[in-house]
């Protein structure tokens, strides 16, 4: 469940009464955080947090981006460690894509996640997986529930007789209809639902428009409130914003605020919701996403922290509306993997429904080709909307025929900008809707080896170049041109940045040192 320690105020009874505490028991308040966000910089939708011991753990939305899921880690929800993945390997046989919402408890000394997936041969669904500890291994339990419209972010939550219910959005926009926040009993397991469900509240205001989704509940001052977001979530054109109700029960009867939204957006981030609360020091937060306004839409929807206080009319008001501008982000300048373990980092990705072979070995990555769709491909997220990134292409002139091998920037299988080499020839292309189209080419250096690089200038445009010494640097287009990559994001995430192999599958292209250099 969310942390509901709740320091500084009266603690709940089982019947959602507030107990009289001498004042003397109460511990005091220390200070809020400087809040410098991003705090989960990069493509981090629908982020999930819970407080496990003394550690905040958090994972998001990963969508069709393998591996399944991230965990991360952190002691003071500021600065956060990638510790890996709820499915590391293979995803969970029932599913095929759409890995969305994931919602991290822990209950009973088990830690469950709560996630959406698209079900094989149906919709979307709720399922649940469950581990030991937070960082796993994980054993998936299945789906939870998927009805004919779609069922998505779920949420677990103890009512006020602390039975375990499961909370979730019926996906009524799919289809043109209301989207109902429903609740049901799970069992003394959590891993299945039990009883009748029941309609919590579903999209009413003007300003939700066609859904209300991502509840998150917490419990205070002998109500519960949910937190929801509303309108239209993605992309340049996005509506988003974040609502509350609250309720004695909960099962309701549920009383939307009357001054909602009381999340919206400001002139750092846009369209922020879907996130999670959370109290640490007697103040409370919402981990939610966002966008950053100032041409950050192809690095996706950010991890953003926001700090919220109890009225005196008991509902929350969000403070600076969301951000401390004033302090820089936390991203890092230079991030490099020098391929030097024999297993990939975790911060590496690779498209969920065809995860390509490829093996580390003294400083080298070795990936092997793919003939079809793009190419083998994989990809780190990207932090910043300007950046460079370079790679080293080990004997160019080898690679069999009909093999390319290159840097790319990576919207999904069927849309990324390449500079590859092979056949010959350095060539630059694009794959825009699964069709490749030449933008550049020249006949291949003789070099041993090649460093290749992207770099992104922002609102979607590229430069690409390649040098034999890492020294002197050739572009593949003049200097008045560049790489149009507006298309490479897909609606619901945010554009990577890696290496692609293309050719038979008998070929296997080696790299060596990948680095990414983020400009502020």
């Amino acid at each position: 469940m969310v942390a509901l320690a709740l320091i500084g105020f009266a603690p709940l009874t089982a019947a959602g009464q507030a107990k009289k505490t001498p004042a003397k028991h109460a511990p005091a308040v220390k200070a809020a955080l400087p809040i410098a966000n991003p705090v989960l910089a990069g493509d981090y939708p629908d982020p999930s947090v819970t407080k496990i011991g003394n550690t905040y753990w958090a994972t998001a939305t990963s969508s069709n981006w393998g591996p399944t899921f991230p965990l991360l880690k952190s002691t003071d929800l500021q600065h956060w460690t990638l510790v890996g993945h709820v499915f590391p390997g293979e995803r969970p046989a029932w599913a095929d894509y759409y890995f969305w919402a994931p919602e991290i408890s822990q209950s009973g000394g088990k830690t469950y996640v709560y996630y959406t997936a698209h079900k094989r041969g149906g919709n979307l669904s709720v399922g649940v997986a469950s581990a030991n500890k937070p960082e796993g291994p994980y054993t998936d339990h299945g789906p939870l529930v998927g009805q004919p419209a779609g069922s998505i972010d779920g949420f677990p939550m103890q009512d006020e007789k602390g039975q375990p219910y499961l909370i979730w959005k019926e996906d009524g926009n799919s289809v043109q209809q209301p989207t109902p926040i429903w609740a049901q009993r799970l069992n003394a397991e959590r891993t299945a639902l039990i009883g009748e469900k029941t309609d919590l509240f579903r999209n009413t205001a003007a300003w939700e428009g066609n859904l209300v989704e991502g509840p998150s509940v917490v419990r205070h001052g002998g109500y519960f409130y949910l937190f929801y977001a509303a309108n239209g979530c993605c992309g340049t054109g996005c509506t988003y914003a974040t609502g509350v109700a609250r309720a004695k029960n909960l099962l309701g009867p549920w009383e939307k605020f009357a001054q909602n939204p009381i999340l919206t957006k400001n002139d750092t981030w846009t369209c922020p919701g879907h996130g999670t609360a959370v109290e640490r020091n007697g103040h409370w937060y919402m981990l939610h996403h966002a966008y950053r306004t100032d041409g950050f839409a192809q690095v996706g929807r950010q991890g953003v922290l926001s700090e919220f206080e109890w009225t005196g009319t008991g509902w929350p008001k969000f403070l600076n509306n969301h951000t401390t501008p004033a302090t820089p982000a936390l991203v890092p300048a230079v991030v490099a993997d020098e391929f030097q373990t024999t297993a990939l980092s975790p911060d590496w990705e690779w498209p969920v429904e065809d995860k390509p072979a490829f093996a580390l070995s003294g400083g080298q990555l070795r990936l092997t080709a793919k003939p079809t769709g793009g190419g083998a491909t994989i990809g780190r997220t990207t932090l910043a909307a300007r950046y460079q990134a370079t790679t080293t292409l080990l004997a160019p002139a080898a690679l069999p025929a009909g093999t390319v091998a290159g840097v790319a920037a990576l919207g999904d299988p069927n849309n990324s900008l390449n500079l590859s080499a092979g056949d010959n020839k350095l060539r630059l292309w694009e794959r825009r809707d699964g069709k490749d189209r030449t933008l550049a080419e020249t006949a291949l250096p003789a070099a041993a080896a090649l460093r290749l690089r992207v770099r992104a200038l922002g609102n979607g445009q590229f430069r690409f170049a390649w040098s034999p010494d890492g020294t002197t640097w050739t572009d593949m287009l003049p200097t008045s041109e560049t790489a149009n990559g507006q298309f490479l994001p897909p609606w619901d995430r945010g554009v990577r940045v890696g290496v692609v192999a293309q050719g038979p599958s008998t070929a296997t292209a080696t790299f060596e040192r990948f680095e990414l250099n983020n400009e502020k």
